[in-house]
């Protein structure tokens, strides 16, 4: 834990940066808050994160149940699924009160909506299981208590958000959706055009004013304080505007991070920071920093590639990117994921997939009842940026509609997802096999609404009941495969990687080992559904590999190694013939 004297020599610079003249009264107020909120800190002794770890991402009102808190019944779920100990953190999705975007335009930061349960039942989860929250840090609900105050002219809520000047250059702009920019309000000043990136009720925050800031900081601490060791910093990358920029990565939101990262390390050491840019990769990996912003990126760029190499069954971009796999700086690492609350995102591949494989997964996810989401440039054409649709029905084939098939593809992604290294967030429509919930649609005409679909408690055990259906497979394969990565250490997500040629286009090879040597582990990944052999490299050719995902463990002993349709292996390597 840094000193406070440190921590005001990091800041102080910072702090200038953002705000001149109006710095010194920003840091004594940053020191205050932090001195409020230590002592509610002092029991932080989280171990390191090692492959043992792995998150959960879901709504706090994932599970419903008669009789109890949606909290509470989702952790009597992962108990009689047998997942307590194989998920180690989970990611709760806002679950403060909110207006719209199903939690992402929160009303008050620091309660719990009745609807999903108390601070009780969050610290009852705590006793079990690491935690992580969102910091939704971009914008709030028009409804929040901050907004309302701008539109009244309160002090300080009138300068809490940006306002539309005539005469000023927005056609820059980076615009992630197709709504409107600015959206007009009534106040008690007359009619304003307020900043609104992501929709009308979703208000954009004025970084330029230190309350800001000093509000966001006050509910960063006060989520450590609650419990959380993991903290999410929602749609980040677009949090300081500037007229005539992109109003997107500008150095002021990079400065905003390193000074959540310094807050982090003053308050909790071990926390870790979650930054959220989907963007291209080489945009999105910046937010690492020199090792002094987010502890993690998201891998925006895997959940396409992967899906493009299984649809096709040739992984030569998927392969290309591994190859040129940029190591995160010491003490950050990747967030490995595959699907989450949101669509599989489109532009992490804009540079990475030529137009015609990206259409390839646009005509594919139409074919499997998906949607697709836009975004808009700035001059003004429309491109796709999302598509909708669950990672599981995304791996579907509906020309053969086979069930067998599409679990065995399914679970390919999944397997090589655990594998890569970095922290595994695993989203609870992936745990069991969620099919596409085109009713959500219909009925909330949302496109997202296709992978957040709610379960009761009842409909959920039903659901896992038979074990001949797709989500009880998918499920007990993930028990499997979590339980066996726990126990190797090659598989820690600060561990090492390195791509292996496997001179075949639906042949992936990648080889995994610990950070200290002890353990290498093989991970090879066909992407057909056709059998294939994989010829081991001359240098690897001696060695004697156990098949850590067969059952029976499987030891082969020759160079040729065979993998059935969609199969992956983890080879152990054990010794010398």
């Amino acid at each position: 834990m840094i000193s406070e004297t440190t921590l005001a020599d990091r800041l102080r610079p910072k702090l200038e940066f953002l705000y001149g003249e109006r710095a010194s009264a920003c840091l004594a107020a940053i020191l205050e808050r932090l001195r409020r909120y230590r002592p509610l800190l002092a029991d932080r002794t989280g171990r390191p994160w090692d492959q043992r770890d792995a998150v959960l991402i879901t709504y706090a009102d994932q599970i419903r149940c008669e009789g109890a808190a949606p909290l509470a019944a989702l952790e009597q779920f992962l108990q009689e699924a047998g997942l307590e100990g194989l998920i180690t953190t989970i990611h709760l999705l806002p679950f403060f009160p909110y207006s719209s975007d199903d939690g992402f335009s929160v009303i008050d930061y620091r309660q719990v909506n009745p609807a999903v349960g108390t601070w009780q039942d969050i610290h009852r989860l705590r006793g079990r299981y690491r935690l992580a929250f969102d910091l939704v840090l971009n914008h709030v609900s028009r409804q929040s208590k901050y907004f309302q105050g701008y539109l009244a002219g309160e002090e300080p809520f009138v300068r809490f958000f940006l306002e539309k000047h005539s005469g000023a250059d927005y056609s820059q702009v980076v615009r992630p959706r197709t709504t409107p920019l600015f959206t007009p309000v009534q106040t008690s000043r007359g009619l304003r055009e307020v900043w609104t990136t992501f929709s009308a009720d979703q208000i954009d925050w004025n970084y330029w004013e230190p309350a800001v800031l000093l509000e966001m900081i006050d509910i960063f601490l006060y989520y450590l304080a609650q419990g959380a060791e993991l903290i999410r910093l929602d749609a980040v990358a677009y949090l300081w505007k500037e007229p005539g920029t992109a109003c997107i990565h500008l150095p002021q939101t990079h400065t905003v991070v390193k000074i959540l990262r310094d807050l982090a390390e003053a308050a909790a050491p071990g926390t870790l920071l979650l930054s959220e840019t989907n963007v291209p990769h080489e945009e999105n990996v910046n937010y690492f920093g020199q090792g002094d912003e987010a502890h993690m990126v998201y891998l925006f760029s895997l959940p396409p590639l992967l899906l493009d190499a299984l649809l096709t069954g040739d992984g030569t971009y998927l392969s290309r990117w591994l190859g040129d796999w940029r190591s995160p700086p010491t003490g950050c690492m990747y967030f490995v994921f595959t699907a989450s609350h949101d669509g599989v995102g489109l532009r992490a591949v804009e540079r990475l997939l030529p137009p015609e494989r990206i259409d390839g997964l646009i005509t594919a996810v139409r074919s499997a009842q998906g949607q697709i989401s836009y975004r808009r440039r700035p001059d003004g054409t429309e491109v796709p940026y999302e598509l909708n649709i669950t990672y599981f029905d995304a791996l579907s084939d509906p020309a053969r509609a086979d069930p067998a098939m599409q679990v065995r593809r399914f679970l390919a992604s999944q397997a090589f997802m655990l594998s890569l290294a970095g922290l595994p967030g695993i989203y609870f429509h992936s745990l069991v096999a969620t099919p596409n919930d085109l009713e959500g649609v219909r009925q909330t005409g949302q496109a997202r609404s296709i992978n957040r679909h709610k379960y009761t408690l009842e409909e959920l055990q039903g659901v896992l009941a038979d074990p001949g259906r797709p989500p009880r497979q998918v499920l007990e394969a993930f028990r499997r495969m979590l339980r066996i990565r726990a126990e190797h250490p090659a598989f820690a997500p600060q561990g090492n990687q390195e791509p292996i040629p496997s001179g075949h286009p639906g042949l992936i090879g990648l080889l995994r080992f610990a950070a200290d040597q002890s353990e290498r582990v093989l991970v090879l990944l066909n992407l057909t559904e056709q059998p294939t052999h994989y010829q081991l490299p001359s240098s690897f050719g001696h060695f004697l590999w156990q098949d850590l995902l067969s059952e029976p463990l499987e030891l082969l002993r020759g160079s040729s190694v065979s993998l059935g349709p969609y199969q992956v292996r983890w080879l152990r390597e054990i010794g010398t013939r």
